[in-house]
Formats: structure tokens, C-alpha cells, sequence
């Protein structure tokens, strides 16, 4: 299991690539060890290799990028996004929060609970409801392994046995394992199957009422997104990596259908909010 010091590295250079979609250097060494530990991809990934799996393709891979030089903000994100990730079916896992310094308007997940949201997201927020909806989409992508079953989908089509080579001194398995690493990560930067961007969603909206928060209030998170100007700089990322967001709201306005009426009434802690996030 890494430690939370490698965790907080790991973070940073998931942030990285999420702000520059590049494609960065990878420690062979480090694949190497994750493909060997895994040589059969039809079996089921356990939750350390999951952990480790996320935590080493991550930072291999990608570059760094600063997080938010706030602790008490940093704090109060890991605080709320640890109370929603103990309501889902997977509260044991490692979670690890952050607010990446990037104006940009995104949040992102990564395998073994590694969830981060933008500063210029956190910006746009009204409530601490609205955060947890936030928080508790990403949540359901870890939740629902999205991205570890995307990552191993990609790998068992570009040939997975490739990535579990006990040793890549001849050049052609070194070409394979960075065509596959490389693969791989275009995950990230292009994104999911859209249907599991609606299928987070609607798993958010019921996480977050089983924390105690208004569901709604992803809806208007997404009301809010949809208002700004789609060829605003701060929006390229995220239309290009989920659907459109005029379509996720509708999606999830179906998908609810006054099934969670009953817990509009949940909390939105404004006053906590404001206090870390200043305003009025």
C-alpha cells in the first residue's frame, strides 16, 4: 500500500496531465512491476493492486502540476469528500481529495480513489451541496471502476500480455509497453464512454442524499456549466472528455423522475461553505 506522502505526489501529476492532456515519460520499471503482478486480465484486480495500479500509472506517466496552497481548504474538500465516500459501497478505500490550481472547469477520478476538483470548478460553486455532488460523481467512477475497466479494455485490445513481460530489454516489447502506456493514458484527456458519464451522475445524485445533501444540487452545478460560454478557454477540457452538458441535465432529470423529491430538503451548509470559500 503507498503511503499518503506518494499519494500527494501522485495527485500532483495526475493534475499535471489533466491540465495539459500531454503525453509525459513513464517509469518502465514501475510498469513492469504492475503488469507482473496482473498477467491475467480476465481475473479480478484487487483492491491493493487497484490502489497501486492507479497510484504508480499516474505518477509514471504524467507530469506535476501544484495544488491550491490553501490547507484549510484542502482540509474542508477531504472532509466533505471523505463523508460521501463513506455512504458508498466502497468507503474503505484510500480516498484522497484536492483543489488543483487551475481556472480551468473540471473535476477528475483516477482508480484506487483518487478524486480532485479545479479551483476554477470550486469557484463556481454556491454550497457545500453542490460540492458533494461534484465530489460524489467522481466518487462514483471509482466506485464503479470506470476508468480501471476502461484502462484494462484499451490494454486487452492493444494486447495486454505485452504489459505483463517479466523483463523489456529487447526494443520492440519497449516500443509495445510505451504504445500501450500511451494508449492508456489518452483515457484521461479524451474520456469515458459518455453512458458512463450519465451513469455517474445519476449514481452521484444518490450518494450525495445518502450523505444528507440536496441531490439537486448537481443539477445546479450543471445548470451553471451550461450557462458559460462553451468556447471559453476554462471549458476546453471538459467538453472534449464528457457529453454535452445541456444533455447531461436532461439525462438526469429523466433519470431522477421525482424518484429523490423526498430528499430535496437536504443539507447545503452555505455558512460552512462561505467560510472557506469567502463571499457574502
Amino acid at each position: 500500500m503507498i503511503n499518503r506522502l506518494a499519494r500527494h505526489k501522485i495527485l500532483l501529476a495526475l493534475l499535471g496531465f489533466c491540465l495539459s492532456g500531454a503525453v509525459f515519460a513513464f517509469d518502465l520499471g514501475d510498469l513492469i512491476e504492475i503488469g507482473s503482478k496482473i498477467k491475467e486480465i480476465s481475473r479480478e484486480v484487487t483492491v491493493e493492486e487497484e490502489v497501486e495500479i492507479g497510484g504508480k500509472l499516474v505518477s509514471g506517466l504524467l507530469g506535476a502540476a501544484p495544488l491550491v496552497d490553501d490547507q484549510r481548504l484542502q482540509r474542508y474538500v477531504n472532509d466533505v469528500g471523505y463523508w460521501v465516500a463513506s455512504r458508498s459501497s466502497r468507503p474503505n478505500l484510500p480516498w484522497t481529495f484536492g483543489v488543483l490550481d487551475s481556472q480551468g472547469i473540471n473535476a477528475y477520478a483516477a482508480p484506487g480513489g483518487y478524486v480532485v476538483i479545479t479551483i476554477g470548478l470550486f469557484n463556481l460553486l454556491e454550497n457545500e451541496a453542490q460540492l458533494a455532488g461534484v465530489l460524489a460523481h467522481e466518487i462514483a467512477h471509482v466506485v464503479e471502476k470506470h476508468h480501471l475497466d476502461a484502462l484494462k479494455s484499451v490494454m486487452k485490445r492493444e494486447a495486454w500480455a505485452d504489459l505483463a513481460v517479466a523483463a523489456a530489454d529487447d526494443e520492440d516489447d519497449r516500443r509495445k509497453l510505451g504504445q500501450l502506456v500511451n494508449t492508456g493514458v489518452q483515457l484521461y484527456s479524451s474520456g469515458l464512454d459518455r453512458k458512463l458519464e450519465y451513469e455517474a451522475d445519476l449514481h452521484g445524485v444518490v450518494l450525495a442524499a445518502r450523505a444528507g445533501y440536496d441531490p439537486f444540487a448537481l443539477l445546479d452545478v450543471l445548470t451553471t456549466i451550461d450557462s458559460i460560454d462553451p468556447e471559453s478557454a476554462e471549458m476546453t477540457v471538459l467538453l472534449n472528455s464528457h457529453p454535452a452538458t445541456g444533455e447531461r441535465l436532461n439525462r438526469l432529470a429523466q433519470g431522477m423522475n421525482g424518484r429523490l423529491d423526498s430528499f430535496a430538503g437536504g443539507q447545503k451548509n452555505l455558512r460552512r461553505f462561505r467560510r472557506i470559500a469567502g463571499g457574502p
